[in-house]
């Protein structure tokens, strides 16, 4: 007979009381088992802290952050180190940013503005993260002073992003492309649909007059650089007035950074050209010496 069929036939008899009560306890103590093929997320830890909400200058809508809800904390904070890393990779010209030490969802950032309509501005500013990134809105940026500019509300400071991400794509879109271009509508106006309405019509029809009130706006904002941080943060970005007996050594040692002449030893310059005057060939070795 088959082995299958025997066994399942000897399993067939009545069984005793102190089986039924050692069967009732495997079936208590045994964990539920997934369906084959399904994969499951890690339990979270009973110790667990969530990361903290920072407070934003307007209610955003919630929602469930999607196949990732049960990861909690740890994959969104996973997420923007992944991001904050990203942003250092890029190097972007001109923009600062600062994780907040109170909660990984508000970054302290600012741009410097070194040519264009807006030259010499220096404007602070803060990103707002949703607390279901990736998978929810686009992050918000919302300048300390608001910049008189066609794309940024002049009451709440905030930068009109939705215009550029107008649906947020998670491991496509990224925080550093938010701040490049919060950086670029410095440099390419857009009057289209604009959240400062003013902004828009004096740069279409009266392009001296918008130059005017960008210039007093840079002074604004400039006047304003040493003002305390809003956000009582020890992370926030803060400036500090030209003081000899702080940043003269600092100052010092970025000037003096440049090749001295002891870092040039075991180095061969000689001065001259890498090719011969008059054609492409390359000097050789050979020459240099016979030259020498």
């Amino acid at each position: 007979m088959n082995a299958f069929w025997s066994m399942s036939a000897n399993t067939s008899r009545k069984r005793t009381d102190s089986e039924d009560k050692i069967a009732q306890g495997e079936q208590r103590t045994s964990p539920p088992r997934a369906p084959f093929g399904k994969k499951q997320l890690p339990s979270i830890p009973k110790n667990a802290v969530p990361i903290t909400k920072p407070v934003s200058p307007a209610p955003s809508a919630q929602s469930s952050n999607g196949t990732h809800a049960s990861y909690g904390p740890f994959y969104l904070e996973y997420s923007l180190l992944a991001e904050f890393t990203l942003v250092i990779k890029q190097k972007l010209p001109g923009i600062y940013v600062q994780p907040s030490y109170r909660s990984a969802l508000m970054w302290f950032g600012v741009i410097f503005i070194r040519h264009g309509l807006y030259q010499d501005g220096v404007f602070k500013f803060t990103v707002y993260i949703p607390d279901n990134y990736p998978d929810g809105d686009c992050p918000r940026v919302v300048f300390d002073i608001p910049v008189f500019h066609p794309l940024v509300d002049p009451v709440s400071g905030e930068l009109d992003v939705k215009r550029a991400f107008t649906r947020w794509r998670r491991n496509h879109n990224h925080i550093w492309q938010v701040l490049m271009y919060a950086r670029t509508i410095f440099y390419k106006i857009n009057t289209v649909e604009p959240l400062n309405p003013e902004a828009a019509v004096l740069y279409d029809k009266d392009v001296q007059l918008f130059k005017s009130k960008v210039v007093d706006s840079v002074k604004l904002c400039n006047s304003h650089l040493f003002d305390p941080p809003k956000i009582d943060d020890p992370y926030a970005i803060s400036f500090s007035p030209w003081n000899p007996a702080v940043h003269e050594e600092a100052r010092e040692r970025m000037f003096a950074h440049k090749r001295r002449p002891e870092d040039l030893k075991g180095l061969q310059v000689s001065g001259l050209s890498w090719v011969k005057p008059g054609s492409t060939l390359p000097f050789s070795k050979e020459e240099n010496s016979l030259q020498t």
